[in-house]
């Protein structure tokens, strides 16, 4: 699958390179013929015939490889997508812990500041970090800090 849309992508980058160089080359011969002539009837051939169809071909370069590079991010996307997915969940990690187990069991409650999550003290998105500090009740209780997604904490009531 990959190589199928390696092929329709590498010629439209080709495409938009090859058209920005010649879009290049008529802009340069079109302004070198009009800075020849003296009289402007005798630089409109120059115009019309090079520099407006030069700066056509870059425009349509420019959009050839801005289409060339999104399709091949988006190719990259769902490559990626594909091995996330057919990734098997295995029944164990390296800690011996299930597979469904969360992350996370302390009950302490951390916080980084300037944050917008709250999390367990051995979550792996706080843990080690030397500016995490304990949850303050009143960020809680307003609503500004809602749970981490990794370590999902409960927010105790006192």
């Amino acid at each position: 699958m990959r190589t199928a849309r390696l092929r329709n992508v590498h010629p439209v980058l080709w495409a938009g390179w090859t058209a920005l160089a010649a879009g290049a080359v008529l802009c340069v011969i079109g302004w070198y013929g009009v800075s020849g002539e003296r009289y402007a009837e005798r630089q409109l051939p120059y115009l019309a015939s090079c520099s407006i169809p030069g700066a056509a071909l870059i425009i349509a370069g420019a959009v050839l490889l801005t289409h060339g590079r999104g399709a091949l991010a988006a190719m990259r996307v769902e490559e990626l997508y594909g091995l996330l997915v057919a990734a098997e969940p295995s029944d164990a990690d390296e800690a011996g812990q299930p597979a469904g187990a969360p992350l996370a069991v302390s009950g302490d409650l951390l916080m980084v500041p300037g944050g917008t999550l709250w999390h367990r003290a051995d979550c792996p998105l706080v843990a080690g970090k030397v500016e995490a500090v304990p949850v303050d009740a009143k960020l809680l209780a307003g609503g500004e800090l809602g749970p981490c997604p990794i370590c999902e904490p409960v927010e105790e009531t006192d």
